[in-house]
């Protein structure tokens, strides 16, 4: 048997006691049932220890008459409170607990009425309520909501300064018959004019009205960052909390697993180019694990997608969208990658692949290898040169036909480099050597 209370800083989910206390459950499940909590103030908090609600108008209200149970709702106020038992199993001992306050009753003093109003816990071990507030339940969801409360501002009466309201209860299990006379209205009723006196600064009310929404919309980023700065500071992710994440990247995640990196690109393109888009992937099974990081080439183009695409419906899931500086491991992770990507794409030298070699060392090298080509070839003609003047070995009434023996030597040195000069034309014209 649960209820769950809608308040203006989030909700709270109860279980109650039924075995335990069960004329108090059935009061406080029939109250919700006809929506009497509805737009209840939150007042007396005591920081540590507790708060109260339940009063419709709140006791500064001169209207109020301190709530009444749901059988003075049906049947008028004669019945407006009624009697209460304790359980001497039940304690005030956890953060959390819900019990119905109560005043001694006029006719025996050890007889203790409850009404409509109730107390929940903002400590452990409060004893000194174990005879004066009978335990009905105890909060199982909502404890953000409970730290809030017991954070907040309040007056010297323990009021708080900004309304803090019951919105709305939902009966998510009833076990009890409806009693005689029970009217459940079809939808949860308006505050009454009595109820509207009562607000001080309204709960939904923007203390920065003033100011415009791109304004506040920077303010509230910036206050986020620095508590998510601090947070990642104390846990390790960043070394100090004012260091500066990348701010033309970000983070999308909850996607659908058919969603592609094409697919974002294309949708997240209208607000700017874009340097790289990449669904994260399952390195051995590639399968996606629905986060991406998109790297825009403009700070502002990022911005404005951020502002755009929080909660956009892509492939029936709808996205949420931050900066890297949030997940920072995984934005490191990535942008190293992505780095060694590139730098492979470029090519490479010596093993590295971010080196690269230079242009001039390559001509030289070019040069070198002509140069070896054509030393090869000179002296492979040289070699025959000598080859045939052994060979021949001409008399000398030969070399005395040719003009003697000066034009054998001074001959093939001029052959030698009559051969070298064609075969270097040869490699200038791009032809074959002879």
């Amino acid at each position: 048997m649960s209820v769950l209370l809608e308040t203006s800083l989030g909700d709270i989910v109860i279980d109650l006691l039924t075995e335990s206390s069960p004329r108090a459950c059935e009061n406080f499940l029939k109250l919700c049932k006809v929506k009497y909590y509805n737009f209840s103030p939150v007042h007396s908090v005591q920081k540590g220890f507790s708060f109260q609600t339940g009063d419709p108008l709140g006791p500064d209200s001169p209207e109020s008459d301190g709530g009444s149970s749901i059988w003075g709702v049906i049947n008028g106020p004669s019945q407006k409170n009624f009697t209460v038992r304790f359980s001497p199993k039940l304690k005030h001992s956890e953060l959390g607990t819900v019990s119905m306050a109560t005043i001694p009753s006029a006719k025996d003093a050890d007889e203790r009425l409850a009404g409509s109003q109730f107390i929940i816990t903002l400590g452990d071990n409060l004893d000194y309520l174990n005879d004066k507030a009978v335990i009905f339940g105890k909060v199982v969801e909502g404890f953000d909501v409970l730290e809030k409360i017991n954070t907040a501002f309040i007056d010297d009466k323990g009021r708080p300064l900004k309304d803090i309201r019951i919105r709305h209860t939902v009966v998510l299990d009833d076990p009890y018959d409806d009693p005689p006379g029970l009217q459940e209205p079809p939808e949860s009723p308006l505050p009454t004019k009595a109820q509207l006196a009562t607000v001080m600064i309204a709960d939904d009310e923007d203390l920065d009205q003033e100011v415009d929404e791109e304004a506040l919309e920077r303010i509230r980023r910036e206050r986020e960052a620095q508590a998510q700065a601090l947070t990642l500071e104390m846990v390790g992710d960043l070394p100090f909390a004012e260091v500066k994440p990348p701010e033309n990247v970000l983070f999308v995640c909850k996607l659908n697993p058919v969603t592609q990196d094409e697919d974002l690109n294309l949708i997240f393109s209208r607000f700017g180019r874009i340097l790289s888009c990449e669904v994260i992937r399952d390195k051995k099974t590639g399968d996606s694990l629905q986060y991406a990081f998109i790297e825009f080439e403009d700070q502002k183009d990022c911005e404005q997608a951020y502002f755009k695409m929080q909660g956009v419906l892509i492939d029936d899931h709808r996205i949420h969208v931050d900066f890297s500086q949030s997940v920072s491991k995984l934005s490191d992770s990535w942008r190293t990658a992505t780095n060694a990507k590139r730098s492979s794409q470029r090519g490479g030298f010596g093993g590295i692949s971010n080196l690269e070699k230079r242009r001039q060392y390559r001509a030289a090298e070019a040069g070198d290898r002509l140069a070896e080509e054509i030393g090869l070839e000179v002296a492979a003609g040289v070699e025959a040169l000598r080859g045939i003047r052994i060979a021949t070995n001409p008399p000398d009434s030969v070399m005395g036909m040719t003009g003697g023996h000066g034009r054998a030597g001074k001959g093939a040195g001029a052959l030698a480099q009559d051969m070298m000069n064609q075969t270097m034309a040869v490699h200038r014209d791009g032809g074959e050597g002879v």
